[in-house]
């Protein structure tokens, strides 16, 4: 038995609870990792001893069920499986974890939440339980729900989780009166930013950033053997950007332009063409171009005007603000810029979820507040 495990137990957790609880943490582990499939977890438990457990660790690589059906082994049989997500029913990469649990013997399986990937959707549970496996839905639903947050918004809104991140002085304020480049937030904010990164399926940034700072917006911390990069997205209205731009280093990026900009006869990159819309570039159009390019976590890294068009368009279904202890002054560049605002309502509330101190620095993560 686990130590996390034994600790539950022993202050009166059932012990479907605490077993569920452990597949949670193993499905943590790959929240760097498997992108774009979901995190899931999974332990294989004879009464309240576990033998054998596994997570999913990277995109086409064995489930999690697979990997702890093997830790297990022959002591699979009769056992009782506890897995964050419905066992997949189809065949994409690997081969369904439904026959693989079914050809294993076990006994029952307690999974947190359907699958909302429309391959599955209950597919999953309906094969078990038709081989005469027992099978309870819903512990700790919510909890699985938001550790694959962009999972599930991609396969049930159609889009992905958009987080927006924001630096900003006690003013609201991100960058100095004169221009240039200075760093707002502490060294321990910016590393937090990292592991945004690292969850995220895209990084988003304007062409004015891009010109003005040339970030790279890639991952620079280790998760295991290996780094995961996200996909780089630039848009760039008319084609301004230079083909030199840090951003395209290494490749894994791409570009959004408006169909009507210039064909670039100097080698820049090749765009996806989508509509103008008021004030620039259809990000609707953006947004579901990036669905289909299986895109869960958009995280947003961008400049005052480009943050206020999402906002304003209520794209943002998370705003990440990090408050330096700092001040910047009147003068200094707002923390978001939005015009043309009609009477009260027209811009989205939102509401506090957690604050935390992150260094010398507040972390402050808001939702939209729901309609009334």
């Amino acid at each position: 038995m686990t130590p996390d495990v034994q600790s539950a137990l022993e202050t009166g957790a059932p012990p479907d609870e605490a077993l569920i609880e452990r597949a949670l943490l193993l499905a943590a582990r790959g929240l760097y990792t498997t992108d774009p499939n979901p995190r899931v977890g999974c332990v294989v438990a004879r009464g309240e001893r576990v033998v054998g457990e596994g997570w999913h660790e990277r995109a086409g690589e064995p489930h999690a069920e697979v990997l702890a059906l093997r830790a297990a082994g022959p002591q699979a049989r009769g056992a009782t499986v506890y897995v964050t997500l419905e066992p997949c029913s189809h065949t994409g990469r690997t081969p369904p974890c439904a026959e693989a649990l079914i050809a294993a013997g076990v006994a029952r399986v307690v999974c947190c939440t359907v699958d909302p990937d429309p391959r599955v959707a209950g597919g999953g549970i309906e094969r078990l339980r038709a081989a005469g496996i027992a099978v309870s839905v819903g512990a700790c639903a919510a909890r699985a729900r938001e550790l694959n947050v962009g999972f599930f918004s991609r396969h049930e809104r159609g889009r992905p989780w958009v987080r927006l991140k924001l630096a900003m002085s006690l003013d609201a304020r991100t960058a100095p009166a004169g221009g240039g480049r200075v760093w707002i937030s502490s060294e321990a904010a910016r590393a937090d930013v990292q592991t945004l990164r690292a969850r995220s399926s895209a990084i988003l940034t304007g062409a004015g950033t891009v010109r003005t700072d040339d970030p790279r917006l890639d991952v620079r911390l280790a998760y295991g053997p290996w780094v995961r990069q996200p996909l780089r997205v630039l848009l760039d209205p008319m084609l301004t950007c230079s083909v030199d731009a840090k951003i395209f280093h290494g490749g894994g990026a791409v570009v959004f332009a408006l169909t009507d900009a210039p064909v670039r006869s100097d080698g820049g990159r090749p765009a996806l063409r989508v509509p103008r819309a008021a004030g620039g570039v259809d990000l609707h159009a953006v947004i579901g171009r990036l669905t289909e390019l299986d895109v869960n976590e958009l995280l947003l890294e961008c400049g005052p005007r480009l943050a206020g068009a999402f906002i304003l368009q209520r794209l943002v279904d998370e705003l990440v603000l990090y408050a330096a202890p700092t001040l910047l002054g009147a003068d200094a560049a707002p923390l978001l810029h939005v015009s043309g605002l009609g009477g009260p309502g027209s811009l989205p509330e939102f509401e506090f979820r957690d604050v935390q101190r992150i260094g010398p620095d507040l972390r402050i993560i808001l939702i939209p507040k729901p309609k009334t």
